[in-house]
């Protein structure tokens, strides 16, 4: 009789060093914190440098790293690179406003590309010959959004972005396979974070529970679990893949 084999090796992290951007709080936090349940040493990027909310996990380290900065990004990155090596990346950052499309301010254009598509570009640049490296392999992991498939009044630019990054991830995944590189993305639903609470209103909390088949918001671990599976050893047959975590939104018909 074969012995029986644990799953928990299956998903588990130990030995690897990773990077998550927007792991502050919200669900950067929540993916930042079960990394490192599972073993990963987490370094989070975040323009304050701390977690917030008393959400802080003794495997995370925090730095105070603004992803719009793209030389100090990529000096980051690399200096820890150098010094303990990477086997993942996540870009958990995202940024968006909420303003009719013919009024809106290009300011706020550029800012959600830089940060929601720029970003996450330059850090796969700078993190690639470390990645390539990793013995693991190494994991690219973006967080898209519905965004990236149905279209959402008022919210134009952030629509565009994660459809921008949705591109970006497959054009690497098949890029990058040939070094051992997996590329994939989470497309979220909706969660309660302060970025979704600033494009909410009662009317549209409404309409978007309407159409999910769960009629529910998610929670964080239940994002930080899809995330841990695709940077898991049960994922390395996975990539240039966008799993949906939704609450059944994006397979609602009517």
């Amino acid at each position: 009789m074969k012995p029986r084999v644990r799953v928990n090796r299956w998903f588990s992290l130990e030995g690897t060093t990773g990077i998550v951007t927007g792991g502050s709080s919200g669900l950067g936090l929540a993916m930042a914190s079960r990394l490192a349940e599972a073993g990963a040493r987490v370094h989070a990027f975040s323009r304050s440098g701390r977690a917030k909310n008393g959400g802080r996990h003794a495997g995370v380290m925090h730095h105070a790293i603004d992803v719009m900065r793209v030389s100090i990004l990529t000096e980051a990155v690399g200096a820890i690179g150098r010094r303990e090596g990477l086997d993942f990346v996540v870009h958990g950052a995202g940024v968006t406003t909420r303003a009719a499309f013919a009024t809106g301010a290009a300011a706020d254009w550029r800012q959600i590309q830089d940060v929601n598509v720029t970003a996450a570009a330059e850090l796969s640049r700078s993190a690639y010959p470390f990645l390539k490296k990793s013995r693991h392999p190494g994991r690219i992991l973006f967080i898209t959004s519905m965004a990236a498939h149905l279209g959402f009044a008022e919210v134009v630019p952030y629509c565009a972005s994660k459809a921008a990054l949705l591109g970006l991830m497959r054009a690497l995944a098949v890029e990058w396979a040939a070094d051992g590189i997996l590329v994939n993305s989470i497309a979220p639903g909706w969660f309660p974070t302060a970025m979704t609470a600033r494009v909410m209103d009662a009317e549209r909390r409404a309409k978007i529970l309407a159409r999910m088949p769960l009629h529910r918001f998610g929670r964080p671990d239940e994002l930080a679990a899809a995330a841990l599976f695709l940077l898991s050893p049960a994922a390395t047959y996975v990539t240039g893949h966008d799993l949906a975590v939704d609450g059944g939104a994006l397979a609602f018909g009517y």
